[in-house]
């Protein structure tokens, strides 16, 4: 039987396949975009009938672990759907409520206020976005949780493919390159530079709304709550990152503070939906029996 998260995978990428169909996009990206996704669909097929052949414990943890860089993948391929981008309409609305947060109301030069501690804080929590959701099911694998890793990953990636699926639709540029100097950090950290060149090298240029950064760390710690509720430190922990993330992402400039709170709001709505979903169809996740607090 499919995981829940391997059915939203499905679903996600048929939808970029009618996306590379729909949107004035190249015909070497169709043919390419059409060309993967069958591959990916037919591999999750393959796996599955392998699975209900043998159901060996080599194939169940390769159906944990493949939805993780099937994520970068959708990344990647959202790029591949940027259009031209010859107006800055939102990114004119959304630094306005920047100069607030940032200047008028002295965020900025609090994050400052304390030395390069803060803003090296915030950027290595940035850097941590790609790690949070592997972390999370590490810690499924060493509390013995097994069973619980697709009620983890449906609500992490119910989240982070809502925001690459809207990306198209409000095509958008980070401050950083729309703003050059306004509002930046005074503080050139290592960490800055690290994550400055990841962005440079791995970055796409179709949107920056929502915040899939944001709406990944919330998600990450919004599901690590629920599956492991016995284990409250992991939640939080986790949920404390998320904070840093978001705030990284504004002060940074990597984000408007706009794509953050939309990131959030897709976290939130991915958690509520997974929760709908268990409540209506409790086979597609495993029940959880909370133990003694840890």
């Amino acid at each position: 039987m499919p995981r829940s998260s391997e059915i939203l995978l499905a679903t996600y990428f048929t939808y970029t396949a009618a996306l590379a169909l729909i949107l004035p996009v190249r015909s070497r990206i169709v043919t390419v975009t059409l060309g993967l996704n069958l591959c990916i669909l037919a591999g999750y097929a393959l796996l599955l009938y392998a699975w209900s052949l043998r159901q060996s414990e080599m194939l169940d943890i390769i159906r944990d672990w493949f939805p993780l860089p099937l994520t970068l993948l959708a990344y990647r391929e959202m790029g591949w759907f940027a259009q031209p981008h010859l107006t800055f309409h939102l990114e004119n609305i959304f630094v306005r409520w920047d100069r607030t947060l940032l200047r008028d109301w002295g965020l900025h030069r609090a994050i400052e206020s304390l030395g390069p501690l803060l803003p090296s804080t915030l950027e290595i929590a940035y850097m941590l976005t790609y790690a949070l959701a592997p972390l999370g099911v590490v810690l499924i694998y060493i509390y013995r949780r097994r069973e619980r890793v697709d009620r983890f990953l449906f609500p992490f990636l119910l989240a982070v493919l809502l925001c690459y699926a809207q990306f198209p639709f409000w095509p958008s540029e980070p401050p950083r390159t729309v703003f050059p100097g306004e509002n930046f950090p005074s503080m050139i950290t290592v960490f800055r530079r690290f994550n400055l060149w990841m962005l440079g090298g791995y970055g796409i240029h179709t949107s920056v709304f929502p915040s899939a950064h944001v709406a990944g760390a919330f998600g990450t710690a919004f599901a690590m709550i629920s599956t492991l509720p016995e284990h409250r430190w992991a939640g939080r922990m986790l949920l404390v990152i998320a904070v840093l993330i978001a705030t990284a992402t504004v002060y940074g400039r990597y984000h408007y503070a706009a794509d953050a709170a939309a990131g959030f709001t897709m976290a939130v709505a991915a958690f509520g939906l997974s929760r709908l979903v268990r409540s209506e169809d409790p086979r597609i996740h495993a029940a959880v029996v909370p133990d003694r607090e840890a």
